[in-house]
C-alpha cells in the first residue's frame, strides 16, 4: 500500500514536493490544499486542489501532510493546526524560534496522537545532521556553517511579506576569505557578519516608501539585523529576466584535533550545490514524510527533528537491503 500524501500550499515548494512524490514509487498524491480559490491553482499532474477547511474532513485519507508555507507567519499557525489531526512535516526555519515552534507543535500532537518532523529541510536539516556528527565525533574543535551563494525562500517570503513591497529576492553570500580560511584549518574566531553578507533585490509597490522599507529589511531581527545587508531597488521587468532561478547552496565544516596531546588536526567538509532550492528542501520533506508514517505506524507520536530519527526510516528499501547495499 502506498503512502498517501497531502500538500498544504502550492507555491515553489508545493509544486517541489509534487514532484518529488510523483518521482517516489512508495508514494501517492492526494491533493492540494490552498487558501486561494482553488480553480486558480493548476497543478503540473491532474491532482486535485481543494479549499484548506476541506483537508480536515480527509482524514481517513491522507497518512502524512507536508506543509508548504512560509515560516514568517504560515508555519507557526498551520503545523500546529493540521498536527492534530494529521501526520504532518514542516520545513520551518527560524533557528531562533525552532525550540518553541517544537514545543507548540508537540502539544498538538498529543491531541491528536500524530507524528510531526519539524524543520526538515537542508539549514535546518541536513546541515543539522552534519553538525551534530562532527560534534560527536571531533568533540575538540569548532563548527562552522556557510550558505549560499544563493536564493533563500525564507528571506525572500519575509521580505515580501512588508508592507509596500511587492516582490523580492535575497541572496546569502558567503565571505570567501572566511571560508578559506576554515578550509585550511585555521580555526578562525569569526562573527556572523564577518561570515556572509546579504543582498537583496526588492520590486516596490508604486508610491512605496522605500527609506522605511530599506529600514525595515536591515532592521530584521532573526534574518537581516546581524548581517551587512545591502538592498537594491529593482523593477519587476529586471527581477523576473535576472532573478527567476533559485540556487542555494552551502558548507558544514567541523574542524577538530585528536591524539593525547591533541597534534593532529581534521577538517570534515559536507557541501550542498543547489540548482533548485525548493526542489532539494522538498525533496528532504518527502523523504521525512516517508520516516514520519512508518513512526506511527509503529506507534510513535508526538513532535520530532531530523536528529530524532534513524537514518533508516528514510530510504525507501527496507533494513536487511540497506545493511547489504549500504554498510
Amino acid at each position: 500500500m502506498k503512502i498517501r500524501i497531502g500538500i498544504v500550499g502550492y507555491g515553489n515548494l508545493g509544486r517541489g514536493v509534487e514532484s518529488a512524490v510523483t518521482n517516489s514509487d512508495d508514494m501517492e498524491l492526494v491533493g492540494v490544499f490552498t487558501r486561494r480559490d482553488p480553480s486558480t491553482v493548476h497543478p503540473h499532474t491532474s491532482l486535485p486542489v481543494y479549499k484548506m477547511e476541506e483537508a480536515f474532513d480527509m482524514k481517513d485519507q491522507i497518512d502524512v501532510m507536508i506543509l508548504c508555507g512560509g515560516s514568517a507567519n504560515d508555519l507557526p499557525v498551520q503545523t500546529p493546526q493540521f498536527a492534530t489531526c494529521f501526520n504532518v512535516v514542516d520545513s520551518f526555519d527560524t533557528h531562533a524560534k525552532i525550540p518553541e515552534h517544537f514545543n507548540h507543535v508537540n502539544e498538538a500532537c498529543k491531541i491528536g496522537q500524530t507524528i510531526a518532523v519539524i524543520s526538515a529541510g537542508w539549514d535546518p536539516g541536513m546541515f543539522s545532521l552534519n553538525r551534530l556528527y562532527g560534534q560527536a565525533i571531533l568533540p575538540h574543535g569548532a563548527d562552522y556553517t556557510f550558505w549560499g551563494k544563493g536564493v533563500s525562500q525564507g528571506h525572500s517570503d519575509a521580505i515580501r511579506r512588508i508592507d509596500g513591497v511587492k516582490d523580492a529576492r535575497q541572496y546569502t553570500i558567503p565571505v570567501e576569505a572566511a571560508l578559506e580560511s576554515v578550509r585550511d584549518g585555521q580555526n578562525p574566531a569569526l562573527t556572523t557578519r564577518q561570515k556572509h553578507t546579504r543582498e537583496c533585490f526588492v520590486v516596490a509597490k508604486e508610491g512605496a516608501d522605500l527609506v522605511k522599507i530599506e529600514e525595515t529589511i536591515k532592521t530584521m531581527p532573526n534574518y537581516f539585523a546581524d548581517y551587512d545587508t545591502t538592498v537594491h531597488f529593482i523593477s519587476e521587468d529586471e527581477l523576473q529576466r535576472d532573478h527567476q532561478g533559485i540556487p542555494h547552496g552551502g558548507v558544514v565544516f567541523r574542524s577538530g584535533t585528536t591524539g593525547f596531546d591533541q597534534e593532529n588536526k581534521h577538517v570534515i567538509e559536507y557541501r550542498l550545490k543547489l540548482d533548485s532550492n525548493p526542489e532539494f528542501t522538498s525533496s528532504v520533506l518527502v523523504a521525512y514524510a516517508r520516516a514520519a508514517y512508518r513512526m506511527h505506524q509503529e506507534g510513535m507520536s508526538g513532535c520530532k527533528t531530523v536528529l530524532d530519527i534513524a537514518p533508516a526510516y528514510l530510504h525507501p528499501a527496507d533494513k536487511e537491503e540497506l545493511i547489504k547495499n549500504l554498510l
